[in-house]
């Protein structure tokens, strides 16, 4: 399960930045994750509360925005959405595919205390 992983990242990445910006409690977590990311939202929210115990983000809500999977389709030369890796291209059906963007995870922002 990578989303643990995950998770501590996003943990270790809160801790900095308490530590740089003086903040002692987190009350938000607002993250962004690509429809193409491979990322399971329940299992890293499950893995969230678990990392954060004892930090500054104990107890903080983790809201989690998905963000547009895009790829571009060398069957019909045009970029076209995609909900998950092994769609075929909604306009042609072909399944020649590069990602545009929808892969990333980030932390778009903290609501701190």
């Amino acid at each position: 399960m990578h989303e643990m992983s995950l998770a501590g990242g996003v943990a270790r990445i809160i801790e900095e930045q308490a530590t740089t910006h003086g903040f002692s409690k987190v009350l938000t977590v607002r993250l962004e994750i690509g429809q193409l990311a491979h990322v399971d939202a329940d299992a890293l929210s499950f893995c969230f509360s678990a990392v954060v115990k004892n930090t500054v983000a104990e107890g903080a809500k983790l809201v989690i925005e998905r963000a547009q999977g895009l790829v571009w389709c060398f069957g019909c030369a045009t970029q076209v959405a995609i909900k998950a890796w092994g769609d075929a291209c909604p306009s042609c059906g072909s399944f020649d595919l590069k990602a545009a963007s929808g892969q990333d995870m980030r932390i778009l922002d903290l609501e701190v205390a």
